[in-house]
C-alpha cells in the first residue's frame, strides 16, 4: 500500500520524537498525539519495512541496527525539509545549513579565518565546514561546496576558480648542513624527498632549465596527505619538500625553512577552485558563499 509524501513525512517526524523523548506517550504529548496512535505509526513503518525498528519493554525503548540507520535518514530528511521552507519562505535572506568541505592546512589558514566575517553577513545560514583532505562527494550529501586544489576531473559539477596558490621547495637549515644544499634540480637524487601520498600525483617536481620545462621524478621514505605534515616533517630536519606556499609562509618568514632551486621554478602553481552542484536550483546560501570567498581568497 502506497502512502502520501505528507503521511510519510509525519511517520518520519514521529519515529524521530519518539527516539528522542524515551516513549510514545511522551512522544504523543509533543506532536498532539495519544500513545496508541504513536505505537500505531511505529508499527505501520515496520511492517512496511519489513523490519524491527526498536525493542520495547515497559520501562526503555532500544534502537535496532536498522532503527539507527532510519533514525539517521529520518533526521536528515526533516532537517532538510526545514531547510527547505525556511528558505522559501524567506528568499531575501539566505538561511540553512552550509556543509563546506576544505583541505586541511589551506582550510585552517585561509578559509576559516574569513568564517566570522561570513557570519556577521550571513547570521541565518548555519556553516558546517570539515577540514579535511579526502575528495567529498558532492553529489552524495557530503557537502555543498568543497574548495579543491589542481586539476579537476570531468564532472557534472560547476567549478569557479577562487584563488591559486605558488609552490615551493623547502627544507629546513640544519638538514642542508648536514646534507647539503642542491645546486641544480638533479642534486635532488641525492636527498630525501617528502612528497604527498594522493594516488592522482606522480612523484615528479616540475623545473625550468635553460627555457625548457621537464619533470624531474624524486624520492624519499616518507609521504603524506597535507602540506603542514610535510612542513612539519622538513623543519624536523627529515627531508626536503615541494608544499603550498601558505603551508609554510610563516616558517619560512621565521628562517625554520629556506626555499631552494629557485632558479629553476617554473611558475610553479597550483590553481584553487569552489565546487558546487550549480543550476537554477543553486540554493542562494551556496551562492553567496562561493561568491564570499572568491572575492576574499582571489
Amino acid at each position: 500500500m502506497q502512502i502520501g509524501s505528507t503521511d510519510r513525512a509525519r511517520e518520519l517526524e514521529v519515529f524521530a520524537a519518539v527516539v528522542q523523548r524515551g516513549s510514545f506517550s511522551a512522544a504523543g504529548r509533543v506532536l498532539g498525539l495519544t500513545p496508541s496512535a504513536v505505537s500505531r505509526t511505529i508499527d505501520r513503518i515496520e511492517a512496511r519495512l519489513g523490519v524491527r525498528l526498536m525493542l520495547r519493554t515497559t520501562r526503555v525503548l532500544t534502537l535496532t541496527a536498522e532503527g539507527r540507520v532510519y533514525l539517521g535518514a529520518a533526521r536528515r530528511i526533516l532537517a532538510d525539509l526545514d531547510d527547505a521552507e525556511r528558505e522559501i519562505a524567506d528568499q531575501g535572506a539566505p538561511r540553512g545549513r552550509l556543509r563546506v568541505s576544505a583541505a586541511l592546512a589551506h582550510g585552517r589558514q585561509c578559509i576559516v579565518p574569513l568564517l566570522g566575517e561570513f557570519a556577521a553577513l550571513y547570521p541565518h545560514i548555519l556553516v558546517d565546514i570539515s577540514l579535511t583532505d579526502a575528495i567529498a562527494d558532492i553529489h552524495g550529501g557530503q557537502a555543498d561546496v568543497a574548495i579543491r586544489f589542481g586539476v579537476l576531473a570531468d564532472s557534472p559539477l560547476t567549478a569557479l576558480r577562487v584563488g591559486q596558490t605558488g609552490r615551493t621547495i623547502v627544507a629546513a637549515p640544519e638538514y642542508l648542513a648536514r646534507r647539503g644544499t642542491p645546486q641544480v634540480p638533479e642534486d635532488l637524487h641525492n636527498h630525501n624527498c617528502l612528497n604527498f601520498n594522493f594516488r592522482r600525483t606522480e612523484p615528479v617536481w616540475p623545473f625550468r632549465k635553460e627555457g625548457r620545462d621537464y619533470a624531474l621524478t624524486v624520492h624519499g621514505n616518507i609521504e603524506a596527505n597535507n602540506g603542514e605534515t610535510l612542513g612539519q616533517l622538513a623543519i624536523a630536519g627529515v627531508g626536503i619538500t615541494r608544499v603550498g606556499n601558505f603551508s609554510v609562509a610563516e616558517d619560512l618568514a621565521a628562517g625554520r625553512l629556506v626555499p631552494l632551486l629557485e632558479a629553476f621554478n617554473p611558475g610553479d602553481v597550483e590553481q584553487i577552485h569552489a565546487v558546487f552542484v550549480g543550476g537554477a536550483n543553486m540554493p542562494a546560501r551556496v551562492r553567496v558563499f562561493v561568491d564570499f570567498i572568491a572575492s576574499n581568497l582571489r
